[in-house]
């Protein structure tokens, strides 16, 4: 039977204090949900060590642990670091996926890895308890940096849906808890554009230097593309939340005017309840009948006002509508370029391959 958590050192990288040392960022995968990331140095391995043979009747985990050196340091041998994470990859693999349990099942285990006090639990709260004190960690695996990434992007689509609701909303109180929500929403997602930012730049240095997952020029340029698509994406919905507010706002003060208008035209139509004589309009309607002149033009005035307004609210309706439409169409710009690019690495991988075969050809 498959462990139900999959452990691995992908990668590891210097810490950033006075008296330096390596950081081992541990990556921890639970199918079906996501993947994170935990950093941890040799020290901790050495006491997770000893305190599972202490919790484990004194028996010794399935693999050994590799040995400290009193001659060689891993900040300023490459090799060595990376003898030292594969060394305390195979050690976790083998506490992992042992038959025997009983060190998977100590205390010391579940502490070290930020696991819930049973692994058959629920999946919530697994995802809780790996999304916890780890949840601040930079980011060092580009596995982590997709998932981190289709977080952002669920943000942004949630942001959208609560801006539509609120577009949709009739009253005032369901106008606003979707704004609540929407910008929630965008809130989240600007910081996860900054990790993701920021782990992006770890991902690129890693690329050139020891102990890093490689990504190639053209997939860390993809990357850049996306997080970019996001952040006008982000952009795009903070300014329509801004105009819809902008809107509320005025729709407020012209309704204020409204009702402040219908009781001077109530005051009005009382004091001249009866019409002047003499006054000859032909054919009139039932809401001019009982006016007089002065009560005709507050009428006149009162409708072309109205009218008014129904304009302004057209014209800004319009304009959200060319919003939209402006973000869609440089959304479909970037899809545009990111399939170009997707082309072109295709057609080299196509030629590559091309080459491969002619290769094997003559092998053969």
């Amino acid at each position: 039977m498959s462990p139900q958590v999959q452990i691995s050192i992908p990668n590891t990288q210097l810490s950033n204090t006075s008296k330096p040392y390596t950081i081992y960022n541990i990556t921890l995968r639970l199918p079906p949900l996501r993947t994170f990331t935990l950093q941890k140095r040799y020290s901790d391995f050495v006491s997770l060590h000893y305190t599972l043979c202490s919790q484990a009747g004194g028996a010794a985990p399935p693999a050994l642990l590799p040995s400290k050196s009193w001659f060689t340091r891993t900040t300023s041998s490459p090799e060595f670091t990376e003898e030292r994470r594969k060394g305390l990859e195979a050690y976790l693999i083998a506490i992992n996926e042992s038959e025997d349990d009983r060190w998977r099942n100590t205390p010391a285990w579940r502490t070290f890895l930020n696991l819930p006090s049973s692994i058959n639990s629920s999946k919530a709260s697994l995802h809780s308890a790996l999304n916890g004190p780890s949840g601040n960690t930079p980011i060092t695996d580009p596995v982590v940096w997709l998932d981190h990434h289709g977080d952002l992007k669920k943000q942004i689509h949630d942001a959208r849906q609560n801006l539509m609701r609120r577009d949709q909303a009739s009253t005032a109180q369901g106008q606003h808890e979707a704004s609540v929500q929407a910008k929630k929403c965008l809130v989240r997602a600007g910081t996860m554009i900054q990790a993701l930012d920021t782990g992006l730049k770890n991902l690129n240095s890693s690329s050139s230097t020891r102990g890093g997952s490689s990504l190639g020029e053209g997939e860390l340029r993809r990357r850049r593309d996306l997080l970019s698509s996001a952040k006008r994406e982000k952009e795009g919905l903070e300014n329509l939340l801004s105009a819809m507010a902008a809107k509320s706002a005025v729709d407020a003060t012209v309704a204020n005017a409204g009702d402040k208008t219908a009781l001077l035209n109530t005051s009005s139509t009382n004091s001249h309840s009866r019409p002047a004589s003499g006054r000859v309009l032909g054919k009139e309607s039932d809401k001019t009948r009982a006016l007089d002149n002065q009560g005709v033009l507050q009428l006149q005035k009162q409708m072309m006002k109205e009218q008014d307004e129904d304009v302004m609210v057209l014209a800004q309706a319009v304009a959200r509508q060319k919003e939209l439409g402006i973000q869609i169409h440089e959304e479909l710009e970037v899809q545009k370029d990111m399939l170009k690019l997707l082309e072109e690495d295709t057609d080299r991988h196509q030629g590559k391959m091309d080459v491969a075969r002619k290769r094997i050809d003559k092998i053969s």
